[in-house]
């Protein structure tokens, strides 16, 4: 067993070295032999962020794959062998698995909480975490996941959470690869509060609804954007008090459909979760001045929204979405086994 590597993982580092991973173009992913801080997993499965599986897929399409699950699949192989990770190389965002642990070296910082053969979900990004691929079995091109057989290596730095009994696996792992949006939601909202959810229908986006109402209560309200009739249902079930179409790119009609709602005074919040480019000036122009936007979107652009706000006066706080948060996983999947909404919607998008 290698030894002297660092709690976040730059020894995995082959270029440029004096990088983290998850900048870092290529990781060291042999596993072959781990290093002492270091756990091995036996991967089951990718959870590939919403962004980044959208761009990748209609990427493809657009290069006319007559395969598409089978050029997915090459693509997962090839990406990881040239740079060792899957981290998407136009987008920049990764996802995370599921899998077993193999095995655990002496000196990883939360040895103590899992043993080998325990089945446990990443909660940091693919996009860092040194990953080799045997073979991909299928992609799951409706749930932005990929059935694979591979190994990756999680970093003492790195956090995780052993798989629930009482929830099938990939409907954890579904919830629990957008645990932060929820999470962070729950700090923001306030009671009283007018909440805009940009992309409500999506997975990020209904656990949002829920909390939103929860923390905004009977005297706020809760907006869910979306660009289609057939969403509406489904946003209000889950917690919109009033569903809005509008097309997230058309800055315009976003802040035209949120104005109407709020009688001209906006949105105290603004949650962004939709996974195209080019929605940072609607979140901002549906914002009331002094407002709060969180970008949770691994497709925003932190130049675009900076200057795009200067641009056009805007006075609001963003905060550009971590995806970790205290106790997210706890809050996310407990989420679910109180709200037997969000569990039959989740059990029908996401489980096999």
């Amino acid at each position: 067993m290698k030894t002297g590597g660092d709690r976040y993982g730059t020894h995995r580092v082959v270029e440029p070295k004096g990088v983290l991973p998850q900048p870092a173009r290529i990781l060291n992913n042999d596993m072959s032999e781990i290093w002492d801080n270091e756990m091995l997993i036996d991967v089951i499965r990718l959870n590939i962020d919403s962004a980044s599986f959208h761009q990748i897929k209609t990427k493809l399409e657009k290069q006319g794959h007559p395969d598409l699950e089978k050029a997915f699949a090459d693509h997962i192989i090839d990406l990881t062998e040239r740079t060792g990770k899957h981290k998407n190389e136009d987008t920049g965002s990764g996802g995370m698995l599921i899998g077993r642990v193999a095995q655990i070296g002496p000196n990883f910082e939360m040895k103590d909480e899992v043993k080998v053969g325990d089945k446990i979900a990443s909660l940091v990004s693919l996009s860092l975490t040194p990953l080799k691929v045997k073979k991909v079995h299928r992609v799951l091109l409706d749930k932005d996941q990929a059935k694979i057989e591979g190994q990756a290596i999680l970093f003492s730095s790195g956090v995780y959470a052993k798989l629930p009994d009482d929830m099938d696996e990939n409907l954890a792992l579904s919830a629990l690869d957008v645990a932060g949006a929820p999470a962070q939601v729950e700090r923001l909202v306030k009671p009283g509060d007018k909440v805009a959810i940009i992309g409500a229908n999506g997975k990020s986006g209904i656990l949002c609804n829920a909390v939103a109402k929860e923390r905004a209560g009977v005297s706020g309200k809760v907006i869910g954007v979306v660009r289609k009739e057939s969403y509406i249902e489904t946003c209000k079930a889950t917690g919109c008090d009033e569903v809005v179409l509008a097309d997230a790119t058309d800055a315009l009609g976003v802040q035209k459909a949120v104005s109407q709602a709020t009688n001209g005074q906006l949105a105290d919040v603004v949650i962004n979760v939709v996974n195209v480019e080019n929605t940072e000036m609607s979140s901002i122009l549906a914002c009331k001045d002094r407002g709060i936007v969180y970008f949770f979107s691994m497709a925003t652009n932190f130049t675009k929204a900076a200057l795009g706000a200067e641009g056009v006066g805007a006075d609001v706080d963003m905060i550009l979405g971590n995806g970790y948060a205290h106790n997210h996983a706890l809050i996310s999947l407990d989420l679910l086994r109180r709200n037997p909404i969000l569990m039959k919607i989740f059990k029908e998008r996401y489980t096999d």
